[in-house]
């Protein structure tokens, strides 16, 4: 560090402090001169346990050697100390961040300390820090009463926020359809295209290769019995009324509702939101209707077109397997699944795209100010919307029990 750097921030240092007496000039020059010599921050015991002496330059270079000295300072267990600074011959930001976190220890360990000679302008600047000095207490830790109770109320305002949430998407949704030129037509089918077409090969590959795995398991058990060609009731009925629409739906929660939060998690750190606000257009009905109104289209092809693919996953395995043709397969699908079951399957897609699409928005509108808050939410997204699936499918499969469908 250079002279003229020195100078300068014992400049800013004295010009910080409020209400503090500018140096002079010749005053500065007899501090900058003896910072360049020998002189160094030290605090040495006075002629009793309760003084101490301050000399040198408190500046931060050189303050590292305080802390070891000020560890070892024999200081009485209670009383009026007395720091003598009248040998302090410079002082900066640090330094005087030393010298008040010293006083302020002490203080705590219940001495009163009195601070003599400090020149008026390193006066100025320990006040300036002091004023801005913020003494923080230790939190206590909550018991464990005390955070269930924390998480059960951050979770039933959850809860309230997100049926609030959907109660406005309902409203607004019976405004459009009462009004139907409000419906935005080409983002529900950009969503369309990127949550169902483009969703193709990874749901179908996926089911296919689910089909190959339910028929290759059950091989080894239905050989046992000279059961063969029950290997299409096993795999037909398993893909068709419970596993395919669960398995499209939790790959598009992944694949969609991720890409949901993400993108209006983005837009509302951007100030998007903020900006169709201003001009007048609704959030709802631009960035989550179109959304819900897509999924609510596409879950249920891609339903379909996953039963597919896992039938034919398991009519292959049949055929490598057990040697089931590929007619008499299909001859005994068409015994083993009846319409119920299959528009059971499909009936479940129409639920399960509204609560992917809600819970993937309704995470990125609680996005906070940083890009953190983004992927915390997304990820959020993710685990809720594949919770609320298994749950309602759960749910489903009790309600179709009393019903016995």
């Amino acid at each position: 560090m250079t002279q003229r750097q020195r100078y300068i921030r014992c400049a800013i240092a004295a010009d910080a402090a409020p209400r503090a007496r500018t140096p002079s000039a010749a005053q500065l020059m007899t501090v900058e001169h003896y910072t360049e010599t020998d002189s160094r921050a030290d605090i040495q015991p006075g002629n009793t346990p309760f003084d101490a002496r301050c000399a040198g330059a408190w500046i931060l270079r050189g303050i590292e050697q305080l802390e070891p000295k000020l560890a070892r300072l024999p200081w009485p267990d209670a009383g009026e100390l007395s720091l003598d600074a009248s040998a302090v011959t410079a002082m900066d930001t640090s330094g005087a961040w030393m010298l008040h976190r010293t006083m302020r220890t002490l203080q705590e360990r219940g001495h009163s300390v009195q601070l003599r000679g400090l020149r008026p302008e390193f006066d100025a600047l320990l006040r300036l820090i002091a004023s801005r000095s913020v003494t923080r207490e230790p939190a206590a830790l909550p018991g464990r009463l005390a955070r269930f109770g924390q998480q059960s109320w951050h979770s039933l305002l959850n809860t309230l926020g997100m049926l609030s949430f959907l109660g406005e998407n309902a409203v607004m949704l019976l405004r459009s359809l009462i009004q139907p030129q409000r419906i935005r037509w080409l983002p529900i089918l950009h969503n369309l295209q990127v949550a169902g077409f483009e969703a193709l090969p990874i749901t179908g590959l996926l089911s296919f290769l689910m089909g190959i795995v339910i028929a290759y398991q059950g091989a080894e058990q239905l050989q046992r019995f000279g059961a063969n060609i029950y290997v299409a009731n096993l795999v037909g009925l398993s893909m068709v009324r419970e596993l395919s629409p669960m398995l499209t739906a939790i790959i598009v929660a992944g694949r969609s509702g991720s890409a949901y939060a993400a993108q209006i998690g983005t837009m509302k750190v951007t100030e998007e939101i903020d900006a169709l606000r201003t001009i007048g257009v609704g959030r709802l009905e631009l960035l989550v209707l179109p959304k819900v109104l897509a999924l609510v289209l596409a879950l249920p092809l891609l339903t379909v077109f996953t039963d597919v693919m896992g039938v034919l996953g398991g009519m292959v395995m049949a055929r490598a397997q057990l040697d089931v043709s590929f007619s008499a397969y299909l001859g005994q699908l068409d015994d083993a699944i009846s319409l119920s079951s299959y528009l059971i399957g499909i009936g479940k897609a129409p639920v399960f795209a509204v609560i992917i699409a809600l819970v993937g928005c309704y995470q990125g509108f609680q996005v906070g100010g940083s890009a953190d808050s983004v992927g915390r939410q997304t990820t959020v997204s993710v685990v809720q919307s594949i919770f609320l699936v298994i749950l309602t499918d759960a749910l489903f499969s009790i309600i179709f029990s009393w019903f016995d469908l």
